[in-house]
């Protein structure tokens, strides 16, 4: 039987390699799957939980949506929608926050490492949102969430609050508990510069990512560019416990290729690692390349990509907008 699958990506633009290992290409994946149902959502209203200029963020929307298209997400296949255009969103999160619980909310480590030491600063958006994310979520009756390690604990707390609130209101099942949908051979993709830090587009430096934009000569430069250590390549998986940069490359010459990591070593067992990039350079430029072109001419196409959201939406406001009715009816109102 097909799973019913939820995922969301912030418009934070300048999506890069890590984005795409991470969590878009498996998104192909699952909608090649034709007995997936599969809804992507453009996560706009996560987006505001930190300061954001509305120019950058309208066009960073629509940059979302050309890199799940170019990327081989079939709009026809899947719904694809920005969540501030379906208020049932909004709506279904304050009704769960009267559910959630405050030590629960305490409990999220993403919200202390976001918030720094100054956390009295911080949004309280930034604070509940986890709670909105589950309202997306549980909208749909999703069945599974592809969720990177980072994400976890706020798909244990939807499945929380699913709980709850089917036992506050004695309804079994009304909320669907989400199972967690990890990715097998992935490696977590870490910055070029420096293997123990998370490739990430907040790094001033853009050598330390590949972008999805990148034209096939920056690819190339910036794995040449991409620190090391003076050991050759390794011959096996216990030799990369204390070379967190060798790890980060093959894991994503692994990602990119589909191999496992034993086989990855393997083929490279011993080598220089100037050989090894000149072989990564080139399969991620076979596969980015494409993509990245095909963004670019997408994003000249404003009123194509505006056309699929506007779809999506009605899709998405149809099947969620019929779930918080039933929410009021149980609630009471």
């Amino acid at each position: 039987m097909g799973k019913k699958i939820f995922s969301g990506v912030q418009p934070t633009g300048n999506l890069h390699l890590g984005n795409y290992l991470g969590a878009i290409k498996n998104f192909v994946e699952l909608n090649n799957d034709n007995e997936n149902k599969c809804v992507f959502c453009v996560v706009d209203l996560h987006a505001i939980t930190v300061k954001q200029d509305p120019k950058e963020l309208r066009n960073n929307i629509r940059e979302t949506v050309a890199t799940f298209i170019a990327s081989g997400i079939d709009p026809k296949k899947s719904i694809i929608f920005n969540q501030s255009q379906v208020t049932a969103h909004s709506e279904a999160a304050w009704i769960l926050s009267c559910v959630a619980r405050m030590g629960w909310l305490n409990r999220m480590t993403q919200f202390k490492e976001k918030a720094g030491k100054d956390k009295e600063k911080a949004s309280i958006g930034l604070y509940s949102y986890p709670v909105l994310m589950a309202a997306d979520i549980l909208l749909y009756d999703s069945t599974h969430v592809p969720v990177g390690d980072d994400q976890k604990q706020h798909l244990e707390l939807c499945r929380d609050i699913a709980q709850k609130f089917n036992n506050d209101y004695k309804i079994d099942n009304f909320f669907k508990i989400p199972e967690p949908l990890i990715q097998k051979e992935f490696s977590r993709i870490m910055s070029l510069k420096d293997g123990l830090k998370k490739m990430s587009k907040s790094e001033l430096s853009d050598l330390s990512r590949i972008n999805l934009t990148d034209e096939k000569d920056q690819i190339i430069m910036k794995i040449k560019k991409a620190k090391t250590d003076a050991l050759p390549m390794p011959s096996n998986i216990d030799d990369l416990k204390e070379r967190p940069e060798a790890k980060n490359l093959i894991g994503i010459y692994s990602s990119i290729t589909g191999l496992s990591l034993e086989k990855s070593i393997h083929n490279f067992s011993g080598e220089n690692f100037s050989k090894f990039k000149e072989n990564l350079a080139e399969v991620l430029v076979e596969k980015l390349t494409p993509i990245s072109l095909e963004i670019r001419k997408l994003l000249n196409e404003k009123n194509y990509l505006d056309q699929i959201l506007s779809d999506g939406c009605k899709k998405a406001h149809e099947i969620a907008s019929q779930k918080v009715k039933k929410i009021h009816e149980i609630v009471g109102f």
